[in-house]
């Protein structure tokens, strides 16, 4: 009896954190950014999540080549291109559909910022960067590509 027992628990333990897994992973994908700009992917390294560029509605520069991070305030990465670029950090699951604790880079402004999201629904996540407070900052919506 007290085999059945702990065979019961471990089973609730394995279902639970395989929902618990399932949860914390719906951000995964491909996402178009607000106005469709860019496309980024999400991704997860260990327990993190990050995301990076994956494409841009305008890929080149007025010379025909393709858009560098000029904006960087690392000298040394503003000879990358921006396509490939990681631009979410250690976002951590938190709980229901919040991810926290974050930082964002923005390539437009060379800024990186404090960063959650909240999923919406299955398609849509609301992106908040802030400096400081979460109160001080701006939101923007993905919507999820096919």
């Amino acid at each position: 009896m007290r085999i059945l027992s702990v065979f019961f628990v471990l089973s609730f333990i394995l279902i639970g954190s395989a929902g618990f897994a399932q949860k914390a992973d719906a951000i995964l994908g491909t996402w178009s950014t607000e106005n469709d700009k860019s496309t980024v992917e999400i991704f997860k390294k260990g327990k993190r999540y990050f995301a990076k560029i994956v494409a841009l509605k305008n890929p080149l520069d007025e010379n025909g080549k393709p858009k560098l991070d000029t904006k960087n305030p690392d000298s040394k990465k503003k000879q990358f291109p921006i396509v490939g670029l990681t631009i979410l950090e250690n976002l951590e699951y938190i709980s229901g559909s919040t991810w926290d604790d974050g930082t964002i880079y923005d390539p437009e402004s060379g800024n990186e910022y404090s960063c959650k999201i909240n999923l919406v629904h299955q398609n849509q996540i609301e992106m908040r960067g802030y400096m400081g407070f979460s109160i001080l900052g701006r939101s923007t919506t993905w919507t999820r590509k096919n």
